[in-house]
C-alpha cells in the first residue's frame, strides 16, 4: 500500500506523523509525496487558532481533490470536531488522539510490535515533510489550564512516554543519521511527574546524554513554570541546545492573571535573568497572544514595555480568537478585530528589534552549524542553510556535501532571515 502522510501545526504534531510513518514502513507498505499517488493518506490536524483548523480542512480538501482513496483524519481538530471531519470529502475515519498511537496497528490489524521493529531506522516522510532534524515526542496533554487554550481540550491530562519509548525512538534517529533531535510535548516540563518513581525532565535528557551518541539535543517550548534549576543547568552540557522557548502569552500582571497562566511578570523575569546568568549566549524566545478578553490599553502599553525590557531573541506573536470550549470565549469585552491587529504589529516589531540586537552581538563570533538545506546558486555556488545551537539561523557558502553535517562558521553579519557566515574549514566537494 502506498501511504501519504501530512499535518498541520506543531513539532508534536510533526513527531507523532513521523512515528507513524515508521510504522508504516515497519509494516511493509510505502510512504509517497504526492497524494496523487496514494491508496490512502493520513493527515494529522490542528485547532491551536481558527486558522489552523481552517488549514486543516483546507489540507484535507486538497488531498481528497488529488485523487486519494481513502483519507483517516486524526488529531486536536478531528478530535474536537469528528462530525465535521468525517463530513469532509474523502474521510473514512477519524482517530482520536488518545487511540492515535495505535493507528497503524489497528488500520493493518497488526500487534504493536509488527509496526514498530526495533533494529529499523527512523524513517523521513517524503515530501514536504522531508527534516533533517528528528522530532521526538516525550510527552503529551497538559497539566495546567489556561482560559485561552484549546489543546488541553482536545489532548487531555498530561502523559509522560516512557523513558526506554523516547530512548527507543532516539535510538532509530540516530541510527538513520540524524544529527539533532528535538524533544516534544504539549506541556514538555511536566514530563516524568506522573511516572512512579516521580522524574524531572533534566533526568529525561540526561539518560539520552548517557546512552545515546546524538550530537545535539533541544528541547521545544516549556512553559516557565516547569523550568527547574537541574535542567538550566543541562544547557551548560556541550551537545544541549542553548535555547529555551519560553510562553510568556503577556507582560501585563492583569492579563495574565485572567488568562489563567501560572506565573507572574515578576517571576517570568527573574527565571530568565538566572537563566541569562548561567548560561552565556542562551537564546531565549517567547509566543505572545495579543487582545486577550478585556486587554485594555492600559495592560496593552504594561506589556509591550515589559516585552521589550525582557530584550527577546526572537518571538511568535499571536491573535486571540475565540475557541469554543475554553473559559475565555465566555469572557466579556472581547476586543474588537481591528485593535487585536494593531497591537500584534506593534509587539511584532518590537520582537523583530530585539532579535536583529541579540544576532548582532555574534558578529566577527565563530559558531558550530548544523547545514539544513544546501541549495546551488548563481551557477556552482552552492550556499547552506542552518542553525546553531543558540537557534541563529545561518546562511553561508558551502559545499554540496555540507548538507546535515556540523562546520564552524563565522558570523560576518546579519540578515533580514538572520545572520550571514563564512565556513572555516569547508567539506570537500
Amino acid at each position: 500500500m502506498k501511504v501519504y502522510l501530512d499535518m498541520i501545526g506543531c513539532r508534536l504534531n510533526q513527531s507523532e506523523l513521523e512515528i507513524i510513518a515508521r510504522q508504516f514502513t515497519a509494516a511493509g507498505h510505502t510512504l509517497v509525496g504526492d497524494p496523487a499517488d496514494a491508496d490512502l493518506a493520513v493527515v494529522n490536524t490542528c485547532a491551536v487558532t481558527a486558522a489552523a483548523a481552517a488549514d486543516s480542512r483546507k489540507t484535507i480538501r486538497r488531498i481528497a481533490r488529488s485523487g486519494s482513496a481513502k483519507i483517516i483524519s486524526t488529531g486536536c481538530w478531528s478530535e474536537l470536531f469528528p462530525e465535521q471531519a468525517l463530513e469532509l470529502p474523502g474521510v473514512s475515519a477519524v482517530i482520536s488522539n488518545q487511540e492515535k498511537d495505535r493507528l497503524v496497528p489497528d488500520l493493518l490489524s497488526l500487534k504493536v510490535e509488527e509496526c514498530d521493529l526495533e533494529p529499523l531506522e527512523r524513517v523521513t516522510i517524503p515530501g514536504s515533510r522531508q527534516r533533517t532534524r528528528a522530532f521526538i515526542k516525550a510527552q503529551d496533554g497538559c497539566r495546567h489550564h489556561c482560559a485561552f487554550c484549546i489543546t488541553t481540550v482536545a489532548r487531555g491530562e498530561s502523559i509522560s512516554q516512557p523513558p526506554a519509548a523516547v530512548l527507543r525512538e532516539v535510538q532509530a534517529a540516530v541510527r538513520s543519521g540524524v544529527q539533532e533531535i528535538v524533544l516534544t510535548g504539549v506541556q514538555l516540563g511536566s514530563w516524568g511527574k506522573d511516572l512512579t518513581p516521580r522524574r524531572g525532565l533534566h533526568q529525561l535528557v540526561e539518560l539520552l546524554l548517557q546512552e545515546t551518541e546524538i550530537p545535539r539535543i533541544r528541547l521545544s517550548s516549556i512553559e516557565p513554570w516547569d523550568v527547574t534549576s537541574d535542567l538550566i543547568g543541562l544547557l551548560a552540557e556541550e551537545r544541549v541546545a542553548r535555547h529555551f522557548h519560553l510562553p510568556l502569552q503577556s507582560g501585563s500582571k492583569a492579563t495574565l492573571r485572567r488568562m489563567s497562566r501560572a506565573i507572574t511578570p515578576e517571576q517570568y523575569a527573574n527565571l530568565i535573568e538566572d537563566i541569562r546568568s548561567r548560561i552565556p549566549d542562551v537564546a531565549i524566545t517567547t509566543d505572545i497572544l495579543t487582545g486577550f478578553p478585556g486587554e485594555t490599553e492600559g495592560d496593552f502599553q504594561e506589556g509591550l514595555e515589559y516585552i521589550r525590557q525582557r530584550e527577546f531573541s526572537g518571538g511568535h506573536v499571536f491573535t486571540y480568537s475565540p475557541r469554543e470550549g475554553t473559559p475565555a470565549a465566555q469572557f466579556p469585552d472581547q476586543v474588537p478585530h481591528w485593535i487585536k491587529k494593531e497591537r500584534s504589529a506593534e509587539i511584532r516589531k518590537i520582537l523583530q528589534s530585539s532579535a536583529e540586537n541579540y544576532r548582532r552581538g555574534f558578529v566577527g563570533r565563530e559558531l558550530e552549524v548544523l547545514w539544513e538545506q544546501v541549495d546551488e546558486r548563481e551557477g556552482q555556488r552552492w550556499i547552506g542553510t542552518g542553525l546553531t545551537d543558540n537557534y541563529l539561523r545561518v546562511e553561508a557558502g558551502v559545499s554540496p556535501a555540507s548538507w546535515n553535517r556540523f562546520s564552524r562558521v563565522r558570523i560576518l553579519k546579519i540578515i533580514p532571515s538572520g545572520v550571514e557566515g563564512e565556513v572555516l574549514c569547508p567539506e570537500p566537494s
